[in-house]
């Protein structure tokens, strides 16, 4: 019998043409895309008086890049301004009051003879307001009863004085701006013949001290009423208060 298997290497010769045409086709299709394809040209400027930097870094070194951060600086705050009492000054209750009437008009001579002297009893009223110089029994401030007559008026501007100090509100100055110096506020204020505070004034370099103080004046205590001919009478005291701005 004949034996119809074909050997291996007869089977490769038949195919060898074709793997032949096979490359020659893939090298000239090679060739033809090597010649159409368009190299770009880009042209490097060299700045020639750049300097280049190089940083060597070891393998073995962590490196951590950091971001420099602009610090902005805070606006130094002013610190608040403050408001210094100083000493109580003493008013001008000491002072006698004169009224002084300027007139145009000549003066009229008149006999003295036919001048009648009216005589003042302890029972005419007296309505006019007393100066506190002028009072013959001060106001009591509590906790001066039982002194003399000139000692219970000192005692009473000591007990004034040390109110005004305790009671004044002396952080005002960082809400109300003034200016670093002296300042003097103008008080006055009538203790009716019942021993209450009335009829206040004042007047301040600036409307909140004004608040300020009338709500201070406010504040004290009942007095007992100043007596004139052993009469309870109304007495203006006059109190200038006068602190530091610093």
């Amino acid at each position: 019998m004949k034996n119809l298997k074909k050997l291996p290497t007869k089977q490769l010769e038949k195919f060898s043409n074709i793997f032949t045409q096979l490359g020659l086709v893939l090298v000239l299709f090679v060739v033809y895309i090597t010649l159409e394809h368009e190299t770009e040209e880009k042209t490097v400027a060299i700045l020639a008086n750049s300097e280049s930097r190089v940083v060597y870094i070891q393998p073995d070194q962590n490196v951590v890049f950091q971001k420099e951060v602009k610090v902005k600086q805070k606006p130094q705050e002013q610190a608040p301004q403050k408001l210094i009492p100083d000493e109580i000054e003493k008013g001008d209750n000491d002072v006698i009051e004169k009224v002084v009437d300027f007139t145009t008009e000549d003066p009229v001579l008149v006999n003295i003879d036919d001048v009648v002297v009216a005589k003042i009893t302890d029972d005419d009223p007296i309505v006019e307001d007393v100066p506190f110089i002028n009072i013959e029994d001060a106001p009591v401030f509590k906790g001066c009863e039982g002194l003399s007559k000139e000692e219970n008026k000192l005692c009473f501007d000591k007990k004034m004085k040390q109110f005004v100090q305790r009671n004044f509100d002396a952080g005002l100055a960082s809400e109300l701006g003034l200016r670093a110096g002296k300042y003097k506020i103008q008080t006055q204020f009538l203790i009716d013949d019942k021993g209450n505070v009335v009829d206040i004034k004042i007047r301040a370099p600036h409307k909140q001290l004004e608040k300020e103080t009338n709500d201070l004046i406010k504040k004290l205590p009942k007095f007992t009423p100043g007596k004139q001919r052993n009469r309870p009478v109304r007495v203006r005291y006059t109190l200038p208060i006068a602190f530091s701005v610093e």
